[in-house]
């Protein structure tokens, strides 16, 4: 047990199971415990489980789960792949690994001749709600060694023989029989004991990254863990802009990726759900409106795709991806940053009465203080133009609808995050990565190292009782296996959650507790700096 865990003057109690079965009918957990008394549906049956729970303060509490812990050394592997994504800097790019069967058989074959250990396997997955499942595609490994240093190695030497390939730990591949460890730390927020405060930040500015730790520090908060999808590559937009649905103290700062769940919070932490959105907006004068794309975005790059019909490739959510539209038209609030972007276009700068003090082309640059401004790129460059003359007035609008098609009408202490796959709804197994843009045609290799691989996640949800729990497991290591998405929806489903939601995971997976990260990071550097936080204040004074 890491000594981050262990806090000085709050309650613990620690829990030891051996496998689900082991466990008495009659056994209750003490009043402390904040989750479900039976072992984690992971791996084999079983396994050793204990559970620590402390209370960080009136109606929140942590529960640290290690599962397998005694679990023997797995081997190691090198896959061999081709590096996802040309250029991308984004280190939770899956790699390119599978391929048809004829193909695997083939550069199989051809690495024996060449003196490796060669071997073609078959990759399956179960199905979801919204996918069919079975076979995405054949991969191909060489050797099986017993430490990390031997599958380096070899990896070397398939290098110095023209081949890509990465040392894999077979522990992370997903299968159900394994023995662990794993390692999930539990925060649950109870409304009818909390009297602190459950918000969403971003930091000073949307376009800028911080890590959890330093936006819990900045607002004093007792816990908090990283929050939704963000944009990392300047090439697809302002590093650090949440990449969906984000509205933070009740303002819509990010548009959604239209039709994918969004975490809804109060500060009360009453009323915590899973909710998917559409949006709409608008900018108009004297009778004619202009319809929006996006809001406080850099225009023509559509993070996560699922804008609008004339976004290339797809107007559909596709994960991962960058959609782009040299036609646009985005508006921006003060939150965005010290500058709009700069570009070619034109951008209509309006003062806090929504009146229009200046049309600049080419667009981008500083706003006066509490200005707001709207750019526009493209054919709708002269639009504007026309429409936003000196001295006029501009009405912008910008709002979300529910799944049902309502009006979404956030209060003033609500927060929404992004996130996906959806994981359970009404206390069943409800994954949907199809809807969310995770299958992605053409590109299995993508669902085979994003959903059906494990890997650190961080999820979140509501229980029967109506609290909000949020979760972090680590992965990318020996010591924590990870999780593929079908197991974080039967962990959720086993932690008592009745809708449930996949947050950013990969290295941005934080979980900060009384100013210090307690969880392992899975970046070589240490904590990543994500796009936003979901944060537990204290109590209110």
């Amino acid at each position: 047990m890491s000594g981050r865990w262990f806090g000085t003057g709050t309650a613990l109690c620690a829990l030891a199971l051996v496998g689900a079965s082991a466990v008495p009918a009659s056994s209750s957990p003490p009043p402390s415990s904040s989750v479900p008394w039976h072992g984690l549906p992971l791996g084999a049956a079983g396994l050793t489980e204990t559970r620590t729970t402390r209370t960080l303060q009136p109606g929140v509490t942590l529960t640290r789960i290690v599962r397998g812990a005694d679990a023997p050394a797995m081997a190691w592997t090198v896959e061999v792949s081709i590096p996802g994504g040309a250029g991308s800097p984004d280190p939770d790019a899956p790699p390119t690994a599978l391929k048809d069967e004829a193909s695997a058989a083939e550069l199989a074959s051809g690495l024996r001749g060449k003196g490796f250990d060669a071997r073609s396997e078959e990759v399956t997955a179960a199905a979801t709600a919204d996918y069919a499942g079975g076979t995405l595609g054949w991969r191909v490994r060489v050797g099986t060694f017993p430490t990390e240093a031997a599958a380096t190695a070899e990896r070397t030497r398939l290098r110095a023989a023209g081949y890509t390939g990465s040392a894999w730990y077979t522990g992370w591949d997903g299968n159900a029989g394994d023995r662990g460890p794993w390692r999930v730390d539990v925060l649950t927020v109870d409304p009818k004991k909390f009297r602190g405060g459950l918000k969403a930040s971003y930091g000073p500015d949307l376009e800028n990254r911080e890590t959890t730790s330093a936006l819990a520090a900045a607002d004093g908060a007792t816990a908090g863990v990283n929050a939704g999808f963000f944009v990392l590559d300047p090439k697809a937009g302002a590093p650090g802009d949440p990449a969906g649905v984000g509205v933070y103290g009740g303002r819509l700062l990010s548009e959604a990726v239209n039709g994918r769940p969004g975490l809804v919070v109060h500060d009360s932490a009453r009323g915590t759900k899973v909710e998917r959105f559409t949006w709409q907006g608008s900018v108009a004068a004297d009778g004619t409106s202009l319809a929006l794309d996006g809001v406080d975005r850099v225009p023509g790059l559509i993070r996560n795709c699922g804008g609008t019909a004339d976004d290339t490739p797809t107007a559909r959510p596709l994960h991962d991806t960058t959609c782009t539209d040299p036609d646009e038209l985005v508006a921006f609030t003060p939150e965005f940053g010290k500058e709009t972007p700069k570009g070619e276009g034109a951008e209509a700068v309006l003062d806090r009465s929504g009146r229009v003090v200046e049309v600049r082309s080419p667009r981008g640059g500083a706003l006066p203080a509490g200005a707001r401004s709207v750019q526009a790129t493209g054919a709708y460059t002269a639009r504007l133009t026309a429409l936003a003359k000196v001295g006029q007035r501009l009405a912008v609008r910008s709002g979300l609808k529910d799944g049902e098609g309502r009006a979404f009408a956030p209060s003033r202490t609500t927060s929404v995050l992004n996130g996906g796959p959806e994981l359970v709804r009404d206390g069943r197994r409800h994954i949907t990565p199809a809807t969310d843009g995770m299958v992605q045609p053409g590109n299995p290799s993508f669902y085979y190292g994003w959903v059906h691989k494990r890997n650190p996640r961080t999820l979140a949800g509501t229980d029967a009782a109506g609290r909000t729990v949020l979760v972090t497991a680590d992965g990318r290591s020996t010591g924590s296996l990870g999780l593929s998405i079908d197991e974080s929806a039967a962990v959720a489903r086993s932690l008592g959650l009745r809708d449930a939601m996949n947050l950013d995971g990969g290295g941005s997976t934080t979980m900060v507790v009384d100013g210090r990260v307690i969880n392992d990071p899975s970046d070589a550097a240490g904590e990543r700096p994500v796009g936003d936080a979901l944060l537990v204040l204290p109590e209110k004074r």
